[in-house]
């Protein structure tokens, strides 16, 4: 807890963690609604790629302007601008406008404002505390991300079984007042100081890639969000369709289950938070990758919702302990003047394996079925799993802030 002795932390902490719970009312609504009209797992692939795959493409656009702007700044504008796409999604649902097509292009016009912002999110983090803070901060910031992973979809659960999805699509554009009101109030100590490169975006981003290249500890860092993204993340979508054609739930069941996710990894995230100090990155990642694959699944074979539950406690525990020990890795290892282009291309890895992932596992449901399906694409990742932990010596990497290139 040691980041929250500095007050514009808290400040942020405090504004993303109410604007991330509106995001994920949101986030389970968009896919609830597409499966109640077309009954297709496919359209919940759909959703997914529609909200993440305008991040990969916008990614090199992100983090130049991370580099080069304020990046407050950036990230208040592009807030503003995902309001205003919140709100247009709502207002298309209150007149009656239920089209599928037009619900993922409002999604994707979220995403598009999304692409642009998270590399700043991520390279603003580390200028609110000082760098011995920096994990805890790192952690805490994945912590209030998954918390709002847990309070919104259960929120969103009681909304669609009460109020209907429009209420949840109005709650996400007003959630967002909270965190563009933290970014007016923050005031970081330090203030960044760089100078405007001249070079172009792509030029820029190659730079980044270049710099990347070299250091074997990001490599591996953006190898393994990429894994957990394209086999595991989906199944957080895939509640949906577990609910409704596995259990045979109502959409408070299905508010649970979305929630398990979150409050897995809410509550692992005091001890990830301690390891940091005492446990290597390596070694989290080591034993934390097979037990986010086998908790696949494990949700895959579960024959009930509180077994399916238990199982997705258990993912969300897997998926802090490696997205948050890598992206640790990474904010240790990159120097700050190419923080925002690197973390745009870990952004971009994660945003293209996950709709990509989506995508193929919600076409392998309607042919498959859902069980089989996250079955299988956790045995995939469990393989993987097991090369990396036969390989300890790619995974010590992770643990090297050296800012120099591997040789």
């Amino acid at each position: 807890m040691r980041a929250f002795r500095q007050r514009d932390f808290r400040i942020f902490f405090a504004g993303a963690l109410a604007s991330n719970t509106g995001n994920w009312l949101q986030n389970l609504a968009v896919p609830f609604v597409l499966y109640e009209l077309t009954g297709k797992a496919l359209w919940v692939g759909l959703a997914g790629f529609a909200q993440f795959s305008p991040s990969f493409l916008l990614g090199p656009v992100g983090g130049s302007l991370a580099d080069r702007r304020d990046r407050r700044l950036v990230l208040m504008a592009s807030q503003f601008a995902m309001a205003i796409a919140a709100f247009a999604l709502w207002a298309a649902w209150a007149l009656g406008w239920h089209d599928p097509l037009l619900i993922l292009a409002l999604t994707a016009l979220t995403g598009v404002f999304s692409g642009i912002m998270i590399p700043s999110w991520q390279a603003f983090v580390p200028s609110l505390v000082p760098k011995a803070d920096l994990s805890s901060a790192i952690t805490l910031n994945s912590t209030q991300f998954n918390a709002s992973r847990a309070l919104g979809p259960a929120l969103a659960g009681l909304l669609l079984a009460t109020a209907g999805p429009g209420t949840a699509f109005f709650l996400n554009g007003v959630s967002f007042l909270a965190v563009i009101g933290a970014l007016w109030m923050v005031r970081p100590e330090v203030v960044e100081r760089r100078e405007r490169v001249a070079a172009g975006v792509v030029t820029e981003f190659r730079q980044a890639l270049g710099y990347i290249r070299h250091r074997t500890g990001i490599l591996i860092s953006m190898l393994s969000a990429v894994l957990v993204a394209f086999f595991g993340n989906p199944v957080t979508q895939f509640t949906v369709v577990f609910a409704e054609d596995v259990y045979d739930a109502g959409p408070r069941v299905l508010g649970v289950l979305a929630a398990a996710v979150g409050l897995g990894a809410v509550l692992v995230a005091p001890a990830l938070s301690t390891w940091d100090t005492r446990v290597p990155r390596s070694a989290v990642v080591g034993y934390g990758l097979p037990f986010y694959a086998v908790a696949v699944i494990a949700f895959g074979l579960a024959p009930n919702w509180p077994l399916g539950l238990i199982a997705l406690l258990c993912v969300g525990a897997g998926f802090l302990a490696v997205i948050a020990s890598t992206n640790t890795a990474v904010q240790m290892i990159v120097a700050d003047e190419m923080r925002g282009r690197v973390m745009s291309a870990r952004v971009m890895s994660f945003t293209l394996a996950f709709p990509l992932g989506s995508l193929l596992q919600g076409y392998a449901s309607d042919a498959f079925g859902p069980q089989a399906t996250v079955v299988a694409a956790g045995g995939c990742l469990l393989v993987v799993a097991v090369y990396f932990v036969s390989r300890p010596g790619l995974l010590l990497h992770l643990d090297n802030e050296d800012d120099t290139p591997d040789r």
